[in-house]
This record gives C-alpha cells, structure tokens and sequence, in this order.
C-alpha cells in the first residue's frame, strides 16, 4: 500500500494497517535537508528536493507545497521579504482603505512568479512520486488572505466597519482562490488545503458571516474537479469546529487549544477525518516520549479511531531528528 493509497483508503474509513502519518513540515523541513528557508519558500525544486527526502528518510504519507502565507497576496500588490533563514516578512503593500479592498481586481495565477512556482512544484511532485506520497496543494481562505492584504489589525475593524464591502473583497479572494485551485490539481494535487487561520480569532458569527459558505464554495469546487480538501484553521476552534465540519471538507485540522475532539466527532461523514493535535513545542518538541505516545493516541480515540496523525500546527525547527522518528514510530501502536 503506497502513502498516498493509505491515506486515500483512511479517508473513506477502509482497513488500512495504520493511520497515515502528515506532520505539517515546513522549516523543519528545510533545516533538516539545508536548505536555507529563502530558497525554501522561493525555488520550487529545492523544496520538492526537501520534501520528498523528509518523506522517504521519515515514512512520511503525504509531501506538500506549504511554506508561508503570502504566495496570493503578492498576487494582491503585498511586497514581501525572505530572509535567508527566517519566515518571510510583509513589508509594504496593504491596501490603504477598506475601499481599495473592495475594489479588488482578479489576478491571473501565471503572471506572478509564487503561484507559477507552486504549480510547478506540484507537477514536479507528480513527476518523481507520482501517487507514492499524497500530494497537498494548497490556497489561503478568504478571512486569512483578506487579513494578509489588509493587515489583521485594520481588517477586523473592517469586519465591525463595513461587512458589505468586505463581502465585495472576499469574493474576489475566492474567484481568484478557484482558479489557483483549478491549476494545482491540474497539475496532480491530491488534495488541496485551505488556510483560513484568522478565523479563530473573529469568534463564531463572524465567522460564520464571513468565512463558512466561501469555505463551503471552495470545498466543492475541489470537489467537482476530483480532488480532496482540507481546512486549516490555526487556535482555538472549538466553538466553529462543527461549522467546519459542515463545509464538507475531508480532512479537518484540530489545533491544540481545542481540549477535545470528542464534542464534535459523531458530526463526522464516512468520508471526513480530523488531523491533529498534539502541541508542536510543548508536546511533540520537549514533551517527554511517554506524553507524546499518550496524547497522539489520546486524540485517536477522541475521534473514534478517524484521525490523521499530525501535530496542532507546523513542527518546530527545533524538533530534534530523534523525536521525529520517534512520532513516526507511534502511529504502528495505532490501530486505524
């Protein structure tokens, strides 16, 4: 069974011999393999390179084009900076008025050097591994990309300000989100993720005003191009988690600050799993063996066996080589 076949069969609740294994890697990933994380986020083969080394050096299920942020706000006029070996930085760029957002143009996806890249590192994906690994393309929701273009400051003022015209921007952010969609899978995504991260950070109305029926429309436009999604929103979500779940989307993220996944898991489809939760500094960094082993499986049974095995968000740099390999090892203790 290949990593993207076990993944594929979890998903839809057939046998597989373990739950699939998807840390989030993304600086880790380029410590590990040394690649400076600049290069990382901005020259597509040497990520492949990094990626695919992590999954076959650690048993990975899944390889991804996850990096940063900002790959669809550059598309928006955000001028952003990499440094060498740090998380890129916004610099310049945000719209200056909640008018400006809501005049908002479509860009075309080829015509900024980002998103040409990620498309490429997915057809390279596809190239080398071809459905060895599950390949995870990825786009920013509209509550995120909106706060990325705007700031999050000045953007939840808007929220409270002029729902109308935030309305207005966030569709343009899910049109032009389509079409990214559209190119990824054409190049062999699996599956397509969604960042929506600010979300947990509005509270649930105005998430639901805002963010639940664009990630609704996201969801089954991958759906109808035959791709799976999944939605990743960073904090404490339980209060939405259910709305999440509503979207349709197959794989949800479960952060850490959400204390229990077992409030929500009888919503689960026959084809919807969580992923998730263990605290990736506390827990899966300088949390000891035995508090790892007893968290992972802790959320295993949370979700009545329907959980992907993966930390509350991206594993630390820090993160040794050991506990890696050892967080591998835990999920042959699951029974999926």
């Amino acid at each position: 069974m290949t990593s993207y076949e076990r993944t594929l069969a979890f998903i839809n609740g057939q046998p597989v011999d373990r739950p699939p294994f998807h840390p989030i890697i993304m600086r880790w990933a380029a410590a590990y393999t040394g690649i400076p994380y600049s290069q990382f986020c901005l020259d597509y083969r040497s990520k492949c390179e990094g990626m695919i080394r992590c999954a076959e050096d650690f048993d990975l299920d899944w390889v991804t084009v996850m990096s940063d942020p900002y790959c669809e706000a550059e598309g928006f006029g955000l001028s952003v900076a990499y440094p060498e070996n740090n998380l890129p930085v916004d610099i310049s760029g945000h719209l200056r008025s909640i008018e400006d957002a809501a005049a908002l143009r479509r860009y075309n996806p080829r015509e900024h050097h980002r998103m040409r890249s990620r498309i490429d590192e997915i057809r390279e994906f596809k190239r080398r591994c071809g459905d060895q690994y599950f390949i995870l393309g990825w786009v920013e929701g509209p509550v995120a990309e909106y706060a990325d273009i705007r700031g999050v400051s000045t953007a939840a003022m808007d929220f409270m300000d002029d729902p109308d015209l935030v309305g207005k921007a966030m569709d343009v952010i899910v049109d032009c989100a389509l079409e990214f969609i559209r190119l990824q899978i054409e190049a062999g995504a699996h599956c397509i993720g969604i960042g929506d991260a600010f979300c947990s950070q509005i509270g649930p109305a105005l998430y639901r005003q805002y963010a639940l029926e664009r990630e609704k429309r996201m969801v089954d436009y991958i759906h109808s191009l035959g791709a799976l999604a999944k939605l990743h929103i960073c904090g404490n979500t339980s209060q939405i988690q259910a709305d999440m779940i509503s979207t349709g989307v197959d794989i949800i993220d479960v952060d850490y600050p959400v204390t229990d996944m077992s409030t929500n898991a009888h919503l689960l489809g026959p084809h919807q799993v969580f992923s998730g939760k263990p605290d990736p500094a506390a827990v899966v960094q300088d949390g000891s063996l035995e508090l790892l082993e007893a968290q992972t499986r802790d959320c295993h049974e949370q979700a009545g066996g329907r959980c992907i095995v993966s930390a509350g968000c991206e594993i630390t740099p820090g993160t040794s080589v050991q506990r890696m390999r050892e967080y591998r090892a835990i999920c042959d203790q699951l029974i999926a």
